[in-house]
């Protein structure tokens, strides 16, 4: 029997069937009421004269549920759930189409049924990591978190400070102690509101400041007592030149520390780099990268490529960029950043995999 859920905050819909193309019976659960849906799925047994013990097939869309509906399913009810990438389930090519919860539902558990009928391609399914992977992800995610929330103060404090004719250069540590020393454009002290604010803007910036560093150093000294095969690439990736703790992290966490990649191709599209052509009838252009990965991503890649042309002059990777675009315009070295970031991308997947150093990357000796 398969079963496809769309989850919201109060309310599941769950839509039944037991073959693709039929009408499914559907029914409305309490969010998270296991209970319920285990009540559910029995009568659905018995309206469909299944035997009792008849394995259940579920999915639902990745999203604000995450991971734990998933493993709540399998644990506690005992069903086979898959999560599927929203981008996969299959809609009307019309420029308006409806969307409701009963739609969705049966979209879902029709392409279910014949995802486990032999046709894979009808669902993307999405992998899965264990729980303590999904647990060491929230280092860096939530240092991004930290240094924007950082990076958001920052800008304002300068700000406000250029507003009164006052340019700040450095870092901003000890701005709120130096602020009765600082004068506006007519050499007047700043007015009393406004230095209350830049205050409380500057002490926000020091205890951000405080929790960032803090965090990285625990994930450090985490580093350094659990050598495991995650930290191990992660020190093996830092070994090249260009390449820092953050994008190691970033990269093992994220990429390469728990998915499986049986060939470059598959990298480039879980990262969003694959390219897309156009090609029907005399119709022929490439129309960019796929862009199916998230956008930080895709940043921390372009980011990588860059610092990579920079610190790695000796490299084939390099040289090649440098003779199709280095002369080029800005848009045409944006481009071939890109290309750059995929073949990195892949040389680091082989760097990692087979032990291959990309040709003539220079090595670093790496000290926490």
């Amino acid at each position: 029997m398969y079963v496809g859920i769309e989850s919201s905050d109060k309310k599941w819909k769950l839509a039944l069937a037991t073959s693709p193309g039929d009408k499914p019976r559907l029914r409305d659960v309490n969010a998270w009421d296991l209970q319920q849906m285990e009540a559910e799925a029995k009568r659905a047994r018995e309206k469909f004269k299944l035997p009792a013990d008849t394995p259940v097939y579920s999915c639902y869309e990745a999203g604000r549920d995450g991971f734990s509906m998933h493993r709540a399913l399998e644990k506690k009810l005992g069903w086979r759930d898959v999560v599927i990438d929203s981008s996969g389930i299959e809609v009307s090519r019309k420029h308006r189409r409806a969307k409701a919860d009963g739609l969705d539902a049966p979209k879902l558990v029709n392409q279910l049924a014949r995802h486990h009928g032999g046709e894979k391609q009808a669902l993307k399914v999405v992998t899965v990591p264990s729980e303590a992977e999904e647990d060491r992800r929230r280092w860096h995610r939530e240092l991004k978190v930290l240094k924007d929330d950082r990076a958001r103060i920052s800008a304002r404090l300068r700000s406000l400070l250029k507003l009164e004719g006052i340019g700040w250069k450095g870092s901003l540590k000890g701005l709120g102690e130096r602020l009765p020393e600082l004068r506006n454009w007519n050499g007047e002290p700043l007015a009393e509101v406004l230095a209350a604010v830049l205050r409380l803007e500057a002490k926000r910036w020091e205890d951000l400041s405080a929790q960032i560093e803090k965090l990285d150093r625990e994930r450090r000294e985490w580093m350094k007592i659990h050598h495991n095969p995650i930290w191990q690439m992660v020190m093996q990736l830092m070994k090249l030149k260009a390449i820092g703790i953050e994008t190691a992290w970033y990269l093992t966490l994220e990429l390469f520390g728990w998915r499986k990649f049986a060939n470059r191709k598959q990298l480039g599209s879980l990262a969003g780099m694959s390219p897309t052509p156009y090609d029907s009838g005399n119709s022929h252009h490439e129309q960019g990268i796929s862009k199916t990965s998230n956008s930080q991503m895709r940043a921390i890649l372009i980011e990588m490529a860059w610092s990579w042309v920079r610190y790695q002059p000796n490299s084939k990777l390099t040289q090649w960029w440098k003779r199709r675009f280095s002369q080029a315009g800005g848009r045409a070295r944006k481009i071939g950043i890109v290309a750059v970031a995929r073949k990195l991308l892949i040389a680091l997947w082989k760097f990692l995999r087979f032990g291959e150093i990309p040709e003539g990357a220079d090595l670093k000796v790496v000290n926490l």
